[in-house]
């Protein structure tokens, strides 16, 4: 992860703004800031962040839809992490669907986010042990696990960073049952993502499965985990 790494911050407090600069430039990033989801977008035309800390309560569009728009509509795979004083579990879910990477409650300590957004840039992921030696096939779409890469007959499918790390950690050890507690330690997630690993999962069978109801590839073992059985 390059120290330099930039990160656009979207936060309608401007006290916090100028707080999150500060600390995060003293860290050794690159830091662009916007008050609204409207000047975000704005800045998003010309620059291209390699992370995203994104309040969720701000006036006008907030930081959910901006999240989902990013997804759905750009096809932005750029890591997005949330900040919202709503910390509940179904306030995290609803984070997590619109396509966040990570949810961070209010208050918090700048340093837990500083550790935080190093672990979202880290997510294409390091090997834990010898990728497969050729790329691994779910019937027409082909996923190169050192890369993080996603391609089919029509050209790359866009993956987020969560997706791209859920899928090599599943593809590193193909038709191996995985429990959700090693899937969240492979996607540097805590304990407590448990329902975040079976959102990111839903999300990464629209991709690969032609009927994410009958999966071929992503099979749920009740009472287990997650497997990948790849396959032509």
């Amino acid at each position: 992860m390059a120290e330099d790494a930039h990160i656009l911050v979207v936060d309608d407090d401007a006290r916090l703004r100028v707080l999150l600069s500060r600390y995060l430039a003293g860290e050794g990033f690159r830091v662009t800031t916007a008050e609204t989801a409207s000047e975000a977008r704005d800045k998003l035309r010309f620059m291209h962040p390699d992370m995203m800390v994104l309040d969720v309560m701000m006036p006008g569009e907030n930081g959910l839809t901006l999240t989902e728009s990013l997804r759905r509509e750009q096809g932005s795979d750029v890591p997005v992490l949330l900040l919202t004083a709503r910390g509940t579990p179904e306030d995290r879910i609803a984070g997590f669907e619109a396509g966040a990477d990570d949810y961070l409650g209010k208050p918090f300590e700048p340093r837990e986010l500083v550790l935080r957004i190093r672990a979202l840039l880290r997510r294409a992921p390091a090997p834990v042990q010898e990728a497969p030696r050729g790329p691994v096939q779910l019937g027409a779409l082909s996923f190169d696990v050192g890369r993080g890469e996603l391609s089919g007959p029509e050209g790359n499918i866009r993956l987020t960073g969560g997706e791209a790390a859920l899928l090599a950690a599943l593809a590193r050890k193909p038709n191996e049952v995985l429990s959700r507690e090693e899937i969240a330690a492979a996607l540097g997630m805590d304990d407590s993502g448990e329902r975040a690993i079976d959102v990111q999962v839903t999300r990464l069978r629209r991709k690969v499965e032609t009927d994410p109801r009958e999966p071929r590839f992503l099979h749920t073992v009740r009472g287990r985990g997650y497997v990948l059985k790849p396959g032509a």
